[in-house]
């Protein structure tokens, strides 16, 4: 089976997985505005939100399955999964292959309580031996998937030189760096020279693993930079996706970042005009499952940095569906 990561043009750019945000709707949209496969255009590799190898491999499958839609626009696509069970590692693998996916990667970083109460997330950083038993088992069932892991640099400390070399020897395709501990979950600035410090190692090992650094890149050109100063192989963006649908389109005139543009300018218009297709095709998506309040966090994002914004922000948080959303977004543009 091809690996998709050995034809990565570096450093490359990817979209981190995100709970409640880089759903099946958003993820549409963004391979849609990025112009994803397209030239200059991306993200380079596509994450779903993490779901349980577990509730995957229990009666409640289906009531997970949304979690990994995609569309056909979304390849590589990369399907994340967390938990601390092999057994259900390699069942899941063998479902993740199944429905097509390009790769599967095991979240050992989310800092989460009730996840890592399960022995999951950054959890597994504190257990060495089963994380690596969890890679192999997800090797085993993939049949031949790239299997890549997403993790901190330690738990309380920087525990680089003790749990990066477990990883990698385990033949990993990738593996993405969070340059924070758990303990610091984000509240201190990501320090990209510890990313820097897991490729020399990488280096040093003589292993094929690309590294992904990740933290803090505010947009396409930060993200290059950071990775030229760290030698990372590739970029992930998280919270820069945020009413940003855009942020992958190196030629998109709409940049996000303006501190502030008037009501009537063009790129409030088309910001608010994506806003509502967001809404709509979440609503047609998801709207029968998953609770309309998620997209609220979206609209923080997108209404921002322009005159009226405050005002729109709160008619927003009380609407209670994409039509009401609509008409908001109508009376707004036309005052």
């Amino acid at each position: 089976m091809s690996n998709f990561w050995k034809k990565l043009k570096k450093p490359f750019f990817v979209l981190a997985p995100m709970a409640d945000v880089t759903d099946a709707a958003f993820r549409e949209l963004i391979a849609k505005y990025s112009r994803h496969g397209k030239s200059y255009g991306g993200p380079d590799v596509f994450w779903t939100e993490f779901v349980s190898a577990d509730g995957l491999s229990s009666a409640g499958q289906k009531k997970l399955l949304p979690d990994l839609w995609y569309s056909k626009d979304e390849h590589p696509i990369v399907a994340q999964i967390f938990g601390a069970n092999p057994e259900n590692f390699y069942k899941t693998a063998k479902l993740i292959k199944k429905l097509g996916f390009d790769g599967i990667d095991i979240n050992m970083g989310c800092p989460d309580r009730s996840v890592e109460k399960q022995g999951a997330g950054a959890a597994l950083i504190k257990n060495i031996k089963l994380a690596k038993e969890l890679i192999m088992a997800a090797q085993k069932g993939g049949g031949g998937l790239p299997v890549s892991v997403k993790t901190r640099i330690g738990y309380n400390k920087n525990q680089i030189d003790e749990w990066v070399p477990a990883l990698l020897e385990t033949g990993i395709a990738a593996l993405t760096i969070h340059a924070r501990t758990r303990k610091e979950m984000s509240l201190v600035p990501a320090r990209w020279e510890d990313v820097k410090e897991v490729v020399a190692l990488r280096d040093k090992l003589g292993v094929n693993t690309l590294i992904i650094g990740n933290g803090d890149a505010k947009d396409l050109a930060d993200a290059r930079e950071k990775a030229k100063a760290s030698g990372a192989d590739g970029v992930m963006l998280g919270r820069a996706i945020f009413g940003n649908p855009w942020l992958f389109n190196q030629d998109s005139l709409l940049q996000c970042s303006q501190e502030h543009w008037s009501r009537e300018s063009a790129e409030v218009r088309e910001k608010l005009k994506v806003m509502v297709e967001h809404t709509e095709l979440f609503e047609k998506k998801l709207g029968k499952i998953k609770n309309f309040a998620i997209m609220k966090k979206h609209y923080k994002a997108y209404v921002h940095g322009f005159d009226g914004a405050k005002e729109l922000r709160v008619k927003l948080m009380d609407a209670k569906d994409a039509k009401e959303v609509g008409g908001i977004v109508k009376e707004f543009l036309s005052m």
